[in-house]
């Protein structure tokens, strides 16, 4: 099993030396909106790899954190898996990171046309995709349709996003198909079996700061 440690949107006091010994990932992902020093704090504290994607609220350029890989529209392998991301929101102002479904569906072509030959396990996002835990009459808050044939035609054990914050609740897991849909907010321990390569809950699902 490779333990993915996924973070995003909210800063979680708790994540420290002592919870971080404790929930021992082989990797971290970040699904964007942290503060870059938050990153470089997690990647130093962990001691493996983090890759990330930018959310709506990151800048739009700039140094990338230190220690972290970028992952936005790009496929890396880490702990034995192939991840590949797809940052930003639906375009909602004129601020970064942000996309028109057009948009994106383009982005996500590319990145599946980079991915398809050695396949992806984890699909790391900012936004979910359309209809799955989204906030589809708010336009910032709805996902993107194509993350959705993304993950039909990559087929990923995992999809992993932010943006929707859960404010206290439980958020539901998802699936599409055999691929989970997961809402990390403010982070979430998940397994990904490398035999079989299916990703499930390392602990309570949807239980937001839990080992879920």
């Amino acid at each position: 099993m490779v333990r993915i440690l996924a973070v995003a949107d909210e800063v979680d006091e708790s994540l420290g030396r002592e919870t971080m010994g404790s929930l021992r990932p082989d990797v971290v992902v970040s699904c964007g909106d942290l503060p870059f020093d938050h990153l470089e704090y997690l990647v130093t504290l962990a001691n493996v790899p983090l890759l990330y994607v930018r959310g709506n609220h990151d800048p739009g350029a700039g140094p990338d954190p230190g220690g972290c890989t970028p992952l936005d529209g790009r496929a890396a392998a880490a702990a034995g898996l192939r991840f590949a991301g797809l940052g930003g929101s639906h375009r909602y102002s004129d601020g970064p990171n942000q996309y028109t479904e057009p948009q994106m569906r383009r982005r996500a072509r590319r990145l599946a046309r980079r991915s398809r030959v050695a396949g992806i396990d984890v699909l790391v996002t900012h936004a979910p995709p359309y209809g799955l835990g989204d906030e589809p009459t708010d336009p910032c808050h709805r996902g993107f349709e194509a993350f959705g044939d993304l993950v039909r035609r990559l087929r990923p054990a995992l999809v992993v996003h932010g943006h929707i914050h859960p404010y206290g609740r439980a958020r539901a897991d998802r699936a599409i198909g055999d691929t989970a849909v997961v809402n990390v907010i403010p982070y979430r321990l998940l397994e990904v079996d490398l035999d079989r390569r299916v990703g499930t809950p390392a602990g309570d699902p949807g239980v937001p700061g839990r080992r879920a």
